[in-house]
């Protein structure tokens, strides 16, 4: 295993805080939810299989994270709840977020977490290629309609797990549903491009509508040993999965160990000073310089607005004020 892995050292509490984490039943998110669990959070994973979340959600309430002393687990620790996400259909996107609006007075921390990768071709039932609805665009519409519950607390964070990958992406929207071509490995670079241009626009156009309570995050957690690679044997060849182990071995992480850039973006305290930067081992960073470009960002934006059926939103004040109701529940 790695040898050297940072790990966040905020003592923060999160006691009375509410935390959304999307697949959250494995992997880094459910060590995150761990995290916040102990920290006293009330989190929420919000995840596809709910069997499998009930499952996570028992798990994380008995076992404690590895190092149970240190100071911001002495408290008691919070709750954890279930709601039910599907990422590869905005109904199920709608739904996850009406349920939320309704029953949580305020969202504090959104950790736009699930992911998949280097799966074979397929369509969602909306359409569109499913590693960049599940990657980028789900997440995008959860983050709108989410907005007027992160902008009720007092101070809230929404944090985008991107990856390094993001270096090698491309966006190319005459072929994002990849109908000309489908390279599995370019597909998934892409959306991890889209995580950081979101996030460096969101907060532009948070700090634009003078929204200065919500601070935006994208980061990398480093290579996790998680089923994200699941994909490898049916969308490559046989046996590419082991092949992927055994040559990636000397570099994963523990998935504690890779929800540490995450936890740290949630809770540090200089990092909440931050917003529309980029992550790695728990320190900013500079991500590629595609991913810098102000105005791939605003196309990113623009199209994806128009992907989850609404006119590209400029002011979002505006659009909370007249645009999000359309949104949550757009006309048949």
């Amino acid at each position: 295993m790695l040898s050297f892995s940072s790990s966040c050292r905020s003592k923060a509490r999160l006691d009375g805080k509410t935390v959304v984490i999307t697949g959250a039943n494995v992997g880094i998110g459910k060590e995150t939810a761990r995290d916040f669990y102990r920290r006293g959070a009330r989190v929420i994973l919000a995840c596809r299989d709910i069997s499998k979340a009930y499952e996570a959600a028992e798990d994380i309430k008995n076992v404690p994270p590895s190092k149970p002393e240190r100071d911001q687990f002495k408290g008691q620790p919070g709750e954890v709840k279930v709601c039910k996400l599907n990422l590869c259909s905005f109904s199920s996107v709608r739904e996850c977020a009406a349920h939320l609006l309704e029953t949580e007075q305020a969202i504090d921390i959104l950790v736009n977490n699930a992911g998949i990768a280097m799966c074979p071709f397929q369509l969602t039932e909306d359409g569109f290629e499913t590693q960049f609805q599940t990657n980028h665009l789900a997440h995008f519409l959860l983050t709108l309609l989410l907005l007027p519950k992160l902008k009720g607390s007092s101070s809230s964070r929404i944090v985008n797990v991107s990856a390094k990958f993001h270096i090698t992406g491309r966006i190319d929207y005459e072929n994002l549903n990849s109908k000309k071509h489908y390279d599995s490995l370019g597909a998934y670079a892409r959306t991890k491009l889209a995580n950081v241009l979101f996030t460096r626009e969101l907060a532009h156009r948070l700090k634009e509508a003078k929204i200065d309570g919500i601070h935006v995050y994208a980061l990398h957690p480093g290579m996790i040993s998680t089923e994200l690679v699941r994909h490898l044997d049916s969308s490559w060849f046989r046996g590419a999965r082991a092949i992927f182990r055994v040559i990636s071995y000397p570099f994963i992480k523990t998935p504690e160990q890779g929800a540490q850039t995450t936890i740290y973006c949630c809770v540090d305290e200089e990092a909440g000073k931050e917003t529309g930067e980029y992550y790695q081992e728990c320190a900013k960073t500079s991500p590629s310089s595609t991913a810098q470009n102000k105005e791939k960002a605003i196309e990113l934006w623009n199209k994806s607005c128009e992907m989850i059926g609404i006119k590209p939103i400029k002011d979002i004040n505006e659009f909370l004020e007249t645009g999000h109701k359309q949104l949550l529940s757009p006309s048949k």
